[in-house]
């Protein structure tokens, strides 16, 4: 029989392709950048409530224009801080763009997305209460329109998109809760609180009247989102017990719709006089401004005795530094400029002494907070991938 030769290839087969090794990835432009979240904002909020802060302070003449110049070089650092976040957002936006869309996925994350808004808020606020001394007043005012609008429409658009990708697109449960949710819901109150000051500046009449009715409605959107929140946060302290370590500073977030709150209806009815001329409301309106604030105010100081207990806690048990930390700052600035705006309307010493007593701890809070972070960028610690924190499944002593 005979034997077959074994096939060979003919001219029109065309030889087997030798497998090609894969393409080496290129690496990655400005790789610290990848892990620069929206949560660096809360950097810039923190440090322009502290100017904010101090200069709605009725400090004795002697001391004033010292404490005025502090403002306005801590003034000046927030602003330097929001260009370089600003800047180094867009390049993690345009490099790193698949984090940048995780970021947006993650529950946990996605809630900072509410710091930007407020960033360019504060720092507009401080423009005008304390940059006007040196840039001037009309530029001041110029700065603090584009700044307000710019982050009260970015604060609407998170106050409505966040919520919505929490609905859609992410998985939470009971004790995902978190006071971190709270941000974009209160970035539209900071927009209550800082718009009354650009009212004097607009024509008489409907321009006036309009803002005026426009912060009052933010303040509502914002105030009625928050109560729907709060309770599940404190739900889930109760049910599943005290937040990771690491996070536990998070819990002074609650100050901020709380004290931004008092400060915002403070602002709204000193402002009614220049939008409403001799209406009668303007009464009602400083009447509502006590009547809401006292109370508010009282909780936020239930809040903060809470807050620092489980700080206090924290510590004991090695709380590391993160930029958690700046959650310190803001929250309880708002406290100060609600506490001084009572202190205005209802000429009580005591508030204005409890207005003092926080600004010595958000003094002392943005201090810490900002020394750090500067150690940690200089040693490159930041930025970094925060850990993730483990899941709380029961109640830790």
């Amino acid at each position: 029989m005979p034997t077959l030769a074994p096939a060979t290839p003919t001219p029109t087969t065309p030889p087997t392709p030798l497998a090609t090794p894969p393409a080496t990835p290129h690496p990655r432009r400005f790789p610290a950048l990848r892990h620069v979240g929206p949560n660096w904002y809360a950097s810039v909020m923190g440090t322009a409530i502290v100017a904010s802060a101090g200069a709605a302070l009725p400090w004795h003449p002697s001391v004033a224009p010292v404490l005025r110049a502090l403002c306005v070089t801590v003034w000046a650092l927030s602003a330097l801080m929001l260009l370089v976040v600003l800047a180094a957002r867009a390049g993690h936006w345009i490099h790193h763009r698949d984090q940048a869309r995780a970021h947006l996925l993650d529950p946990a994350v996605a809630p900072f997305y509410g710091c930007l808004a407020m960033a360019l808020l504060a720092v507009g606020g401080a423009t005008l209460t304390v940059g006007r001394h040196v840039i001037g007043e009309s530029a001041a005012v110029a700065v603090d329109a584009v700044l307000f609008t710019a982050g009260t429409l970015v604060g609407l658009a998170a106050a409505v998109g966040v919520p919505y990708l929490m609905v859609v697109r992410h998985r939470v449960r009971s004790a995902d809760a978190s006071p971190v949710w709270l941000l974009p819901v209160v970035a539209p109150m900071v927009s209550a609180a800082l718009g009354p000051a650009l009212i004097p500046y607009l024509p008489v009449g409907q321009g006036r009247e309009a803002l005026l009715l426009a912060c009052y409605a933010m303040f509502g959107l914002s105030l009625l989102a928050t109560l729907t929140l709060l309770p599940l946060v404190f739900g889930r302290l109760v049910l599943f017990g005290p937040l990771p370590v690491a996070l536990t500073p998070a819990l002074f977030l609650v100050l901020g719709p709380l004290g931004q709150s008092t400060t915002a209806v403070g602002h709204l009815a000193e402002a009614a006089r220049a939008a409403l001329g001799a209406a009668p409301s303007l009464s009602a309106l400083a009447a509502f401004a006590v009547l809401y604030g006292v109370p508010v105010l009282g909780f936020a100081l239930l809040w903060l005795a809470l807050a620092v207990a489980m700080v206090v806690r924290a510590v004991r048990r090695g709380m590391p530094f993160s930029m958690t930390w700046w959650a310190f700052t803001f929250p309880v600035g708002t406290c100060v400029t609600g506490a001084a705006g009572l202190a205005r309307t209802t000429g009580l010493d005591a508030l204005s002494w409890l207005a003092f007593g926080l600004f010595a701890l958000l003094a002392a809070a943005w201090a810490v907070a900002w020394a750090r972070t500067v150690h940690g960028v200089v040693s490159g610690a930041l930025p970094a991938a925060p850990p993730a924190p483990r899941p709380v499944t029961a109640r830790t002593r």
